[in-house]
This record gives structure tokens, sequence and C-alpha cells, in this order.
């Protein structure tokens, strides 16, 4: 059963993100700052914690919860 009932994993998920060339992001006080920054669009810490990764890496964040569409992060899903 999926937690949530969302994205299945493998079991050796993180090793084959990496072997493709993957890199782990690590959560930084930067990061934390930036949560504090974002409007309450979204309510869930987590995924708005993935938002200010993406917006201070200046990334594209992979989720299909178009509720943090006005974040304005790049979306891909």
């Amino acid at each position: 059963m999926r937690p949530l009932g969302k994205l299945a994993a493998p079991p050796n998920f993180r090793q084959t993100l990496e072997d493709h060339g993957a890199e782990l992001l690590a959560i930084s006080a930067r990061h934390a700052e930036r949560v504090g920054e974002l409007a309450l669009h979204h309510r869930d810490p987590f995924d708005r914690l993935l938002v200010a990764q993406a917006l201070e890496e200046r990334l594209t964040l992979v989720s299909g919860d178009r509720a943090l569409a006005p974040y304005g992060v790049p979306l891909l899903w």
C-alpha cells in the first residue's frame, strides 16, 4: 500500500536516482527561512519546504499538485 495513495517508489529508488545523475538536496537554513516567507497557498508544510527549495535553488519541482502553482515555481508532472 502506498502512503497517502501517492508515488509508489521501489526499495532501491534513491540508488536508481543517483545512478541516473540525480543529486540529493539537503535542507539548508536558507530553505527554512524561505518557507517562512511563503504565502499560505498550500497548508502542507513539507510541500511548502519543497517549494522553498525549488525556488531557492532555481529548480523545477516534480509534482502533480496544482495547488503549488500560485507560488510561481516551475512544475513538472
